[in-house]
């Protein structure tokens, strides 16, 4: 078994666990500007599922900075990593190891989830919690956005 095709799908588990809904949402985008995943996706070929990610992923970039917002470690926040990630992960591993891709991403989500909370925690106390979610935010959308474009152009190269 081939540990380097499963590098993309654990690097996109890293971007969940800091925004869970931020891997779909890249991927959705690769979708809209006519990119395929190596792996099958099926789901964000659909219209409503596409622009849904992309919707969610918008929001909670704004709902991370309200005070309300719960830590990304209670149930509901995994949930939604392990969701995320599984589903992005398989996008990403070689066709053929979905499975596989989507269990590395979990795999990498889950346990890094509370190592990028207490990292935020720290910023926070330092710089705010809206100044250090905008950090957050522009690190973690961009490694979303170039892990899936490297991702897709190695397919095209393949």
């Amino acid at each position: 078994m081939k540990i380097r095709g499963l590098l993309f799908p654990a690097l996109i588990g890293a971007v969940a666990s800091a925004r869970s809904m931020t891997p779909m949402a890249s991927i959705a985008t690769a979708r809209l500007l006519g990119d395929r995943t190596p792996g099958r996706l099926v789901l964000l070929d659909r219209p409503l599922f596409r622009f849904g990610a992309l919707a969610m992923g918008l929001g909670e970039l704004f709902g991370d900075k309200m005070k309300t917002a719960p830590d990304r470690t209670v149930f509901l926040g995994l949930l939604a990593r392990v969701s995320s990630a599984g589903i992005a992960g398989a996008a990403l591993a070689p066709q053929g190891r979905e499975q596989a891709g989507a269990a590395a991403a979990v795999a990498t989500a889950v346990p890094l989830a509370y190592l990028t909370l207490a990292g935020r925690k720290r910023a926070m106390a330092r710089i705010g919690q809206t100044r250090s979610g905008l950090i957050e935010d522009l690190l973690i959308v961009a490694a979303g956005a170039a892990i899936v474009a490297l991702a897709v152009r190695q397919k095209k190269v393949l």
